[in-house]
């Protein structure tokens, strides 16, 4: 047998009482591998058991090893009825499988049970031997990293970035089985959440596979998603880029204060600001110590044909977004052809990363993205996923002949969605289209700047944003100028994207987080029709969600998004559209223009007035927003930028379209300073509330910035202070006089409530920034909205570069101490968790993370991957304090939960941390309610850059106890 699984049960402590005659418990403990169980001495009478038993030995495959969960059940002995089941323990054994991971996982773990949460703990130790296994038709990937984190971990070096990988698993659902009729729901969910376990075991181990076969060691940007199909089945799928890791000798270096631009990006370490107007990152790995390539090998993939088929669609791209150098020019040519030499053998050139070492873009073409409505059909055959397979090989495709249109091979920043209700499935897929750097396809070295090879005297900062395609041959209407910062090359207006701000972008002024809301009402329907339904709309929903984010970034006085993540939500009876990005001013991109108001109304005193008045309002709020956002660009004169660009073919009209015979628009001044302004043009009602609409977008609160990127453009003298949240907030909407404008409305208050009440939550942390910012809206029942709000707080100093003084380490020690005493809350008497003997953690508390860095702290170990999957259920929704404190509670268990796990590999932090899922089901009358959560992250060592190493500042979950108003739930 290649591999040999030791588990000890220790001790348990703070269990329920299950005997109501003594008030005490008598407890054993259930050992599952695979099909082999073995139990503990009954210890009797006892809320703290001390079993102290053998070490219970399991010879098992290495895949096995990957595929099942450990499973650890406690359990009431009854001598005259059956034993009461107390809770439930999965412990993933892959990260004892990696060469550089840890030994063992000894500690304290949350013994959980899906009707009444958290019920006390145990300690439990796990060991693994591995035998060499020579077998070369094995089917094991052991040794494979993941990785949640969309760029190279922090203290690796990529020698081979290899590309994209993907794989998806299905089965039936054991909720929607027969045998579920008879099942208690505590049956029926564990049933399920065993099921999804082992399916994420699987899918991660043919994913590994794959990366073995193209010769790598690693998967970066690891994106793990469940579909509950209901009847139909259940699908789990993963996407990730796939590469070559070599573990640095030094850990990466502290972030510094960088002050002076470098001249050589070499010296720049990765991930650092090479200007003082740009934005700024985390720890970074010097760039002499990072290597980057591509495998010219070709992708491993279940589809046989790699050709590409010219689909002849029209490019799905963001309203205006566009970048990159004209064609012509035989460097240009070698540049083009070498890139695509080389990405042409993948089936997929795609990669899930969003941030990159700088030289690594050469040019950015624009969003590009692809939907497709489907009927779910029932899954007969587990073992044969071929029509899922298909759906999204469809899909990949058009978003590949979307990226050849732009003149760009390659996609990054690329990412994967579904939305379900009833038998109606929406795929979506995303990326930005562009130009990758061929000589990481050759010898994977990077000596100096890029750019500086490529055209010379070109300084760095603006090359990314040089248009890709053909300026006669545009793919998409566009308005170009030459680039403000070269003056060389052609750039578009503005620039929408999926990536990270790259970091030798230059940036004036701070960016700030720009979202688009939309709601549209559909009727209802089943099957075919409601399918036809969805597709008529989702064309105009997407058209309107561009066009509000293009008014916003105008308003912003912005040029540029990045971050872009657009969400379309199906449910019974509307659809709704949330698009989150970062908004920047770009210094190579052009002034944007303002915005002018036209009206279609027959010429009326009154209403011209009041057109004034708005326009008044507009511009005023465009001067404020630059002032807010420090944006002041420095003049250029026409001369210097060059001849000026003849008009477009279209001008692009926004909120509604001007048919070409009017001749209203030549009648008003469209001038704002030297710059072409948009034209909103009023037409009816609707029209004018969308415009009042854009006003009513009020601004953060002074000394509060947000942003859905990891780091704010603009920032970069961060401190060590930060708070990771999630919220969710649930309302029922009123099913009287229901209209689009109505929940437009109501959709738009929530979001803007929501942000409202963490800017009030957070004041004491002033002055900080809102990062990394994930809203997530779902439709789980009619007529109910969810959303859920991820995010970090990171405070910053003003006036002085990132440092840590000594009162600061002070006070975040206090408030951890202070933390400490907090009271238990709930049945599932929490303790924190430096309470716990746990053998190889010396950390109270485990901090948790969206980003994939600590600021003022370096990473030193990645222990492996955090991926879980929780299911509650209560039938005393009201006892439990209705929708806000089940939903609390919940989520605090789930905190508390990872955190068990990771200290007990010996982590003191999760990086990367998403909460990619959570599903909330209520029945008010019969008092009933379900939640499902599935999390994930990167569980790692880290290493505070002060002498005085700062445990924690952030709460423990398990004791976080905010107030909890109208549906609302915050930990």
């Amino acid at each position: 047998m290649p591999g040999k699984l030791k588990v000890k049960i220790v001790a348990g402590r703070h269990l329920p009482v299950m005997d109501r005659a003594s008030d005490l418990t008598d407890a054993f403990v259930e050992v599952k591998f695979g099909n082999t169980t073995f139990k503990t001495d009954v210890y009797p009478k006892s809320l703290n058991p001390q079993w102290n038993s053998e070490w219970f030995k399991f010879e098992v495959d290495d895949e096995d090893l990957q595929d099942e969960p450990l499973q650890i059940t406690v359990l009431d002995h009854d001598t005259y009825s059956a034993n009461d089941a107390i809770g439930k323990v999965y412990i993933d054994i892959d990260p004892l499988l990696y060469s550089e991971a840890a030994t063992v996982i000894s500690g304290w773990f949350p013994i959980y049970d899906t009707i009444h949460g958290i019920r006390g703990e145990i300690n439990v130790v796990v060991k693994v031997d591995l035998f060499n296994d020579l077998n070369r038709f094995r089917q094991s990937s052991c040794g494979v990293k993941f990785f949640c984190t969309t760029s190279i971990p922090k203290c690796y070096r990529a020698v081979i970035i290899h590309g994209f990988v993907e794989e998806l698993v299905v089965n039936e659902d054991p909720e929607y089985q027969w045998i579920d009729r008879i099942r208690t729901p505590r049956a029926s969910n564990e049933a399920r959440q065993r099921l999804i376990s082992l399916m994420s075991g699987e899918l991660q181990r043919k994913i590994g596979l794959k990366v073995l076969e193209m010769r790598g060691n690693a998967v970066v940007g690891y994106l793990q998603c469940f579909d509950l199909e209901g009847e139909s089945g259940l699908v789990v799928r993963a996407i990730g880029t796939a590469c070559t890791l070599d573990k640095l000798s030094s850990p990466a270096a502290f972030l510094p204060a960088c002050n002076s631009p470098s001249k050589e990006m070499k010296e720049i370490p990765f991930n650092e600001d090479p200007n003082p107007n740009t934005h700024s990152s985390g720890p970074s790995t010097p760039l002499k110590n990072q290597t980057y390539s591509f495998s010219p090998s070709k992708s491993y993939s279940r589809q046989s044909s790699s050709s590409d088929t010219d689909l002849s669609l029209t490019p799905k791209t963001g309203m205006g977004s566009g970048s990159a150098g004209k064609e012509g020019g035989p460097f240009k040519a070698l540049l083009r052809q070498q890139t695509q030499s080389a990405l042409e053998q993948r089936e997929f050139p795609f990669f899930t990363l969003t941030a990159f070492p700088p030289g690594f873009l050469v040019h950015v073409g624009g969003v590009v993205s692809a939907r497709s409505v489907k009927l779910l059909d029932r899954i007969h055959n587990p073992d044969e996923p071929e029509t899922r397979d298909a759906w999204w090989a469809e899909i990949r495709q058009e978003i590949k002949s979307h990226a050849k249109a732009l003149g760009c091979h390659a996609v990054v920043g690329y990412s994967e969605s579904t939305s379900i209700c009833e038998e109606v499935c929406i795929l979506s897929a995303s990326g930005t289209a562009a130009v990758l750097n061929p000589r990481f396809l050759q010898d994977g070295t990077v000596e100096g700047c890029l750019e500086q090879r490529l055209e010379e005297n070109l300084p760095a900062g603006c090359g990314f944003c040089h248009i890709p395609y053909d300026e006669l041959n545009m793919p998409f209407p566009a308005h170009l100028t030459y680039c403000y910062n070269c003056r060389k090359q052609k750039v578009p207006d503005v620039l929408f994207t999926t990536i990270d701000l790259p970091t030798d972008a230059t940036v004036i002024g701070k960016g700030c987080l720009i979202q688009a809301r939309l709601c549209r009402l559909k009727k209802k329907a089943q099957a075919e029709a409601n399918a036809t339904a969805i597709s008529n709309l989702l064309p105009f929903m997407e058209y309107e969600v561009h066009t509000q984010l293009m008014n916003k970034l105008k308003l912003k006085g912005m040029n540029a998004l990045f971050g872009l993540r657009i969400q379309i939500t199906v449910g019974e009876n509307m659809l709704m559209g949330l698009a989150s990005a970062t908004g920047v001013y770009l210094a190579a991109l052009p002034t944007p223009g303002g915005i002018q108001i036209a009206g279609k109304t027959p010429n009326d005193g009154s209403y011209e007035q009041h057109i004034s008045h708005m326009q008044k309002k507009i511009n005023d709020t465009i001067a404020k927003n630059k002032e807010l956002y420090e944006i002041n660009p420095p003049e250029i004169s026409e001369e210097i930028i060059g001849s000026p660009i003849p008009e477009p073919r279209q001008r692009s009209r926004l909120l509604r379209s001007q048919s070409e015979s009017s001749d209203e628009v030549t009648e008003l001044d469209l001038s704002h300073g030297k710059k072409d302004a948009f034209v909103l043009e009023i037409d009816d009602t609707d029209a004018m509330e969308d415009v009042h609409s854009l006003l009513t977008d009020v601004p953060p609160p002074s000394g509060f910035y947000s942003c859905n990127t990891e780091i704010m453009p603009g920032i970069n003298n961060w401190t060590s202070e930060i708070q990771m949240f999630t919220s969710v907030r649930v309302i029922r909407l009123s099913s009287l006089n229901l209209t689009n404008h109505a929940l437009n409305k109501n959709f738009n208050d929530l979001c803007e409530n929501l942000l409202k009440s963490l800017y009030f939550k957070l004041r004491s942390m002033i002055p900080c920034c809102l990062c990394h910012v994930n809203f997530t809206v779902s439709l789980p029942e009619d007529e109910l909205i969810q959303v859920t709000v991820t995010a970090v707080a990171i405070t910053f100093d003003k006036n002085q570069a990132l440092q840590t003084t000594k009162a600061h380490v002070e006070k975040s020690l206090q408030r951890a101490v202070t933390v400490e005493k907090t009271s238990p809350m709930g049945e599932g008497n929490f303790r924190n968790r430096s309470a716990a003997p746990c053998a190889n953690s010396t950390v109270g508390v485990v901090k948790m993370t969206p980003l994939s860095f600590i600021p003022g702290a370096k990473i030193t170990k990645y222990l492996g991957i955090i991926n879980m999957f929780f299911i509650r259920e209560t039938t005393s929704l009201r006892e439990e304090g209705g929708v806000s404190g089940f939903l609390h509670a919940f989520i605090a268990e789930v905190f508390a939960m990872v955190r068990a796990h990771v200290a007990a590999l010996g982590g003191n932090a999760v990086v990367s941390y998403i909460m990619k899922q959570c599903v909330f089901m209520e029945n008010p009358n019969k008092n009933q309610a379900q939640c499902l959560i599935n999390v994930s992250g990167d569980a790692v060592v880290f290493a505070r850059e002060s002498e005085l190493e700062v445990v924690s500042t952030q709460q423990p979950a398990a004791n976080c106890q905010p107030a909890c108003t109208g549906g609302e739930v915050t930990t």
